[in-house]
């Protein structure tokens, strides 16, 4: 019998469509504006498209979704039977899509449950699966919410990129530590901090910045079981390299995926970026 509670979230999750599909799951696209002409992110560009527009030096800029798009969602879930929705967002820090999802939840015809989930990629992926396990096994709307934000308080997400540049551009880092690693040739690793992105450490070489990233990422998992996810824009030779060092390290580990992040993400990272977020429940 199908779950009465509906799930849905945005394109910054970069779920597998295999795991949207299985778990019914409905995704709002933000947008990227290329040149001045939107694209939906996922369903009209990918992050090859994107890589492509910022090596010819197009103006990239990405935008939240209208709220009007959430509430259609809302109410084609009701549409397929479902009394309540749970609905999972990229952080408030760095975007207004959790707003605008507040906004169209206000006219949807169910009860819905927006949850911002301070992080992005997996890092909103992994509560996003949470939620929709709980739905799938007969949870009602609270039970669905609670089970989202475990598993946000049990993730953690690292990543690396090879320069500070683009999210200088987009507004997503302070000047000052784009000023220091470009001055310093230093090769930034960063985290998922209340919210928003934060430097951590700082490493002198792309091969040392990466080992660092294993590091951190097999701390985080521990000995208690967790679940992993290598995401990466133009780097997928890497992210296969890590993956299978991080699936020889982690003691407990319950499952690992690799796959490319897409157009959003990528536009304010851009190429060679490699992120890790570990996920671990949390009673």
């Amino acid at each position: 019998m199908p779950s009465s509670v509906a799930v849905v979230t945005d394109s910054t999750a970069y779920l597998p469509q295999e795991e949207t599909s299985r778990l019914g799951i409905t995704v709002v696209p933000l947008q990227v504006i290329i040149g001045g002409r939107p694209f939906d992110d996922v369903v009209q560009i990918g992050a090859s498209e994107m890589t492509g527009a910022l090596e010819k030096w197009s103006p990239v800029t990405t935008s939240r979704p209208a709220p009007r798009r959430f509430t259609e969602a809302y109410d084609e879930a009701a549409a397929r039977g479902a009394t309540g929705v749970v609905s999972v967002h990229l952080s408030g820090e760095m975007s207004g899509t959790v707003e605008a999802a507040r906004a169209g939840a206000r006219d949807a015809s169910i009860p819905v449950e927006v949850i911002d989930s301070r992080s992005i990629a997996m890092g909103l992926g992994f509560p996003v699966l949470a939620a929709a396990e709980a739905a799938a096994r007969g949870a009602a709307l609270a039970e669905a919410a609670a089970a989202a934000r475990r598993r946000m308080h049990g993730t953690r997400c690292f990543f690396y990129v090879d320069t500070l540049e683009y999210l200088r551009r987009g507004g997503r880092i302070g000047a000052a530590a784009t000023l220091l690693g470009s001055a310093l040739m230093i090769k930034p690793l960063l985290h998922i901090a209340e919210g928003s992105i934060s430097p951590l450490e700082k490493v002198r070489t792309a091969t040392r910045a990466i080992a660092r990233l294993e590091e951190l990422a097999v701390q985080a998992a521990g000995s208690a079981p967790a679940a992993v996810a290598v995401q990466h824009i133009a780097a997928r030779s890497r992210a296969e390299t890590l993956a299978g060092r991080l699936a020889r390290r982690i003691p407990s580990l319950t499952g690992i995926t690799v796959a490319e992040a897409g157009a959003v993400i990528g536009a304010h990272v851009g190429p060679g970026m490699l992120g890790v977020a570990v996920s671990s429940a949390v009673p």
